[in-house]
């Protein structure tokens, strides 16, 4: 049984979704050229086309969301603490990754960035796990789409050392 009142486990779920997509919005801020940018880039086949990013992060950030939510709700900070510290720890990580790749154009950095990002999301979700397997189960694809992000930035770095110096 949650320890809050259905007004407030709202009232956490807004409050989740607030610094979630705050998030969100700090990344997207720093690709609003990104779509140029990206056309501009020798890109491999396996690439997916600049509109296709924004729905994709626009679902995971809600999954994230929800995952720590979930997490919260049980036993606020109180119980999960650690496990809800490291998630906003890996959404900060997020959005310092697209002022790195896409705004300050440093490619190695990004990786290195994006390589710690994955870790983070790796522990988050394992911390996740031992507080509620949903929530879990609700950043595994978020998981799945850094690590595919991690390979096109490695590859990208490589493949425009000009640009991506």
């Amino acid at each position: 049984m949650p320890p809050y009142s259905a007004s407030k486990q709202a009232l956490g779920l807004v409050g989740w979704l607030a610094m979630t997509f705050a998030a969100c919005a700090v990344g997207a801020w720093a690709s609003a050229t990104a779509a140029s940018f990206y056309g501009q880039l020798v890109k491999p086949t396996w690439a997916p086309p600049a509109w296709l990013f924004g729905p994709v992060w626009s679902a995971l950030y809600l999954l994230m969301a929800i995952a720590a939510w979930l997490v919260w709700r049980r036993k606020g900070f109180s119980g999960p603490g650690a496990a809800l510290y490291v998630f906003v720890a890996q959404l900060l990580a997020n959005a310092v990754w697209t002022w790195l790749f896409f705004t300050w154009r440093l490619g190695a950095l990004a990786l290195a960035e994006i390589l710690l990002l994955w870790a983070l999301i790796a522990l988050t979700t394992a911390l996740f796990w031992r507080q509620t397997r949903v929530a879990a189960l609700l950043l595994l694809p978020y998981l799945a789409w850094v690590s595919f992000a991690a390979a096109l930035n490695f590859t990208l770095w490589r493949s425009n050392p000009n640009i991506l110096g």
